[in-house]
């Protein structure tokens, strides 16, 4: 038996961030990629990655993917509020660093 697809999945994304970034976020039509590209300060920045996906909640997914350069993103997407808790791990001064933001979504496509 497959699982049903994500709620997010074949669409685009305004993802703004609490502390100003924001992105574009395309998920393709099975929900298991995402292009993501960054807006204003990180116009020109862009990747396409695989996703983790679970379902933990009616229009709540838990969404995971690590980047080519070694960043760690995790959301928690709530598709009811459109809104995003997000964690994200990169290399810093001194080792790894953690950054745990809120955000809002707008559905573009």
């Amino acid at each position: 038996m497959t699982a049903p697809l994500p709620g997010f999945a074949g669409h685009t994304y305004l993802f703004q961030v609490d502390n100003g970034a924001a992105f574009r976020n395309a998920y393709s039509a099975d929900g298991t990629r995402l292009r993501w590209e960054g807006l204003g300060e990180s116009a020109g920045q862009w990747e396409d990655v695989a996703l983790h996906v679970a379902q933990v909640g009616p229009e709540l997914y838990f969404v995971s993917w690590t980047e080519a350069g070694g960043i760690t993103v995790s959301h928690l997407m709530d598709l009811n509020e459109m809104t995003v808790r997000a964690f994200w791990t990169y290399e810093g001064e001194g080792g790894r660093v953690g950054e745990l933001h809120t955000g809002k979504l707008e559905q573009l496509a």
